[in-house]
């Protein structure tokens, strides 16, 4: 059974590793949901060392699986930098509070002269040709 909701052979070679990367990321998110209720509820605390080692090594994974995709989709590294690592009510930062001011998003905060900079330094790239 196939979970493309499209003909594959209408995709693109750089659109089927899209895809794999986003189901990849979902199911690293998935084992880190199952790997967590597990480390909650054990009670030998051996099992729970290893049990929080493997839901680390899921984050790990999910991690680099959203960084591929984010230098890969343009959008993902906007709305990434948009909202990770921002001290700002989430739910705030996209009502684009004035600039300076408190819960302003780190792209308003830089605008401002705080010397935040942006996340990691890195400016969105768009995808190279190999990649589209």
């Amino acid at each position: 059974m196939s979970d493309y909701h499209e003909p594959t052979e209408e995709l693109a070679p750089h659109d089927r590793d899209l895809h794999r990367a986003l189901v990849s990321l979902k199911e690293e998110i998935e084992a880190v949901d199952w790997y967590h209720q597990r480390v909650v509820c054990a009670t030998d605390p051996s099992l729970k060392k290893v049990l929080e080692h493997k839901r680390n090594e899921e984050i790990e994974h999910a991690s680099m699986t959203l960084e591929w995709l984010r230098r890969r989709m343009p959008p993902w590294s906007e709305h990434l930098s948009t909202y990770l690592f921002s001290e700002a009510e989430i739910t705030e930062i996209e009502e684009g509070e004035p600039e300076g001011a408190p819960g302003a998003s780190p792209s308003e905060a830089t605008a401002v002269g705080l010397g935040i900079g942006r996340l990691g330094g890195r400016e969105p790239r768009e995808p190279r040709e190999e990649e589209r």
